[in-house]
């Protein structure tokens, strides 16, 4: 059998009726059109909750200080709890077999730092030398903090991307000096700037790194007052909770606002993220006055969520490939019955059965593969849209073209062989006779 030939004949006689051929069409045309985007939509949410999860550090485990909920017969557990500090650090870093590395900051009250008459809206981090192994953000150029900088109380400074750009523009700013509160810091080095994305993944809101300014520990906790965002009122030494003076709960304000823990492998954080909740746990007394935060379960959970998007999406999108191949079989049906004296004629000049089922099943998979072609290009076009205008990343993945061809392939043979199976089982006589 001339394949050539037959191909021929199904385009000629496609051809021959173009918008009962593009009607066919349609329900592959938008099938394949949403596999494409809505696999696209759920592969760049994927990437950028790699990216954003990244940035936390996928080894890493994150306790956070917070205020602690205001409840009935906490006095106690309030006096006890020394707030999160470096001993809570210096503890967990007793546990050298599984930590890698434990990294205290402190998130100064400072909200802009100045460059002349430039100003720039930062997060002045104070912090250790090693928080550069913790973190997934590089030294673009320039150094970070050394232990020289933080024994000698250095005033240095390190500046985020979007810090630097706004008070230096283009200019190198190594060796510069900026103000900072009363206190002129010198700039030693500028971090890589890094993509944040929309800065939330399940429900975790991620700051703005490239707004951080790096300072030596040592040097915040000599030339600036340890200042505790909060709800309640500042008195001395503790953080007061509570509507009013009178019978106002209080609890030590924390040394520190976090700590980054890195464990030494990937398959340990879990565990280990269980033992460092134990003792922080005991360490104070119960009071929930921190809180932990696992990147890696993080990850898992996101996982999890896009995998049940996707398939929620995909049954979607094979619907309306179902809805395409229900249209293809029933058109088939009508050409087989339109095109019967033709088939009796082919018949009778030689043609086989199984010719006449092959010529009616490639007639079905070349509407499909007609309507992927163009359902290919409106579901890319459609993830670009969504990309530009919901300022969602999309990513179109060889999966997903490779998924479409074959569903649509797949489509074409199922929904074509019974009309072509009836094509080649009609009678030559009753063919030759049909009016």
């Amino acid at each position: 059998m001339d394949y050539g030939r037959v191909l021929q004949v199904s385009f000629e006689s496609l051809a021959a009726h173009k918008l009962r051929t593009l009607l066919t069409m349609l329900g592959v045309i938008m099938g394949v059109a949403a596999v494409v985007a809505m696999l696209s939509i759920g592969e760049g949410a994927k990437q950028e909750a790699m990216e954003q999860i990244s940035i936390l550090g996928i080894n890493n485990i994150i306790i956070k200080a917070q205020i602690p909920e205001e409840t009935a017969g906490a006095d106690e557990s309030l006096a006890r709890s020394p707030g999160l500090n470096l001993a809570d650090g210096e503890n967990i870093a007793s546990f050298t077999e599984q930590i890698a590395n434990v990294v205290p900051q402190r998130f100064e009250a400072i909200s802009s730092i100045f460059n002349g008459s430039n100003e720039a809206a930062v997060r002045v981090v104070a912090t250790v030398p090693s928080f550069v192994y913790s973190s997934s953000i590089d030294v673009a150029y320039g150094r970070f903090i050394t232990d020289r900088d933080n024994n000698e109380f250095s005033q240095v400074c390190v500046l985020g991307a979007k810090a630097k750009r706004q008070l230096f523009a283009f200019e190198n700013p190594i060796g510069r000096t900026v103000r900072m509160g009363e206190y002129n810091f010198t700039v030693v080095g500028v971090m890589v700037d890094k993509y944040i994305g929309r800065g939330k993944v399940e429900g975790l809101e991620l700051r703005n790194f490239n707004e951080d300014v790096y300072i030596p520990f040592n040097t915040a906790g000599k030339k600036f007052d340890r200042v505790v965002a909060s709800e309640g009122m500042a008195r001395g030494r503790f953080i007061v909770i509570g509507g009013s003076q009178d019978g106002a709960q209080a609890y030590n304000t924390p040394e520190i606002d976090q700590l980054t823990i890195t464990v030494k492998e990937l398959d340990m954080v879990p565990q280990v993220a269980e033992l460092v909740e134990s003792v922080i746990k005991r360490r104070h007394a119960g009071l929930e006055d921190y809180e932990i935060v696992v990147p890696e379960s993080l990850l898992r959970q996101s996982q999890k969520t896009q995998q049940i998007f996707n398939i929620v999406m995909g049954a979607i999108a094979g619907l309306s490939l179902l809805v395409g191949g229900i249209g293809i079989m029933n058109i088939m049906l009508a050409t087989v019955l339109e095109r019967t004296r033709e088939i009796g004629v082919r018949r009778a000049v030689g043609a086989t059965r199984d010719d006449i089922l092959k010529q009616f099943l490639l007639e079905a998979v070349v509407i499909c593969l007609l309507g992927c072609t163009i359902g290919l290009a409106v579901g890319l076009i459609i993830s670009k849209v969504i990309s530009f205008y919901a300022d969602w990343p999309t990513i179109v993945s060889l999966f997903s073209i490779v998924l479409a061809v074959g569903v649509s392939t797949a489509v074409g043979l199922i929904f074509g062989i019974y009309p072509a199976n009836k094509a080649a089982k009609l009678d030559v006589i009753d063919s030759l006779r049909y009016e």
